[in-house]
């Protein structure tokens, strides 16, 4: 029974970055062909086909990592607060940024989230080192994901004029 609760929580903890990412990409997959196509990106912009397997293995990285400092930490208590209130807070941020660049087409919003959504991700892993090295660890290629993706969307947002949706050119 211990281990099957065990098991449930980290399946949960593992799966639900995804879930907004599944999200973010369901509501915004119709934008992706029809106005990021038309965007003028920069040589070293990663190909369309890499965002499904990299983000794959980051959310999955990301939540078996979240598992570890909830499992350290003893499950949902006063000393969780901050590092799983931090990783909370960043991964919000990091469903937010979709429907920003995407959605709303708004590449300025989408920097300034992308841009508070590193400086959490940064404190997170800062607040989690003391707590499971392996946890911060994980983190890693997340945190040189979001450095490229941070690059990536500071260059769109400099290279594009802003455009109000519903226009298409």
């Amino acid at each position: 029974r211990w281990l099957q609760r065990m098991w449930a929580y980290t399946v949960g903890f593992t799966v639900l970055p995804h879930v907004g990412g599944f999200l973010g990409w369901f509501f915004n997959r119709k934008e992706i062909p029809v106005w990021y196509e038309k965007l003028k990106k920069p040589s070293w912009c990663p190909s369309r086909k890499v965002f499904p397997l990299a983000w794959t293995v980051l959310y999955t990285g990301m939540g078996y990592a979240s598992y570890l400092i909830w499992n350290d930490l003893g499950g949902c208590s006063s000393k969780a607060v901050i590092p799983l209130g931090l990783y909370g807070a960043q991964l919000a941020l990091n469903w937010a940024w979709p429907p920003f660049f995407f959605g709303a087409r708004n590449l300025k919003m989408a920097l300034i989230d992308i841009l508070c959504l590193d400086s959490l991700a940064i404190g997170m892993m800062c607040s989690w080192y003391r707590i499971n090295k392996v946890a911060t660890l994980l983190m890693v290629p997340y945190l040189g994901w979001l450095a490229m993706a941070t690059c990536l969307t500071l260059r769109i947002w400099k290279d594009n004029p802003e455009q109000k949706p519903g226009k298409s050119e």
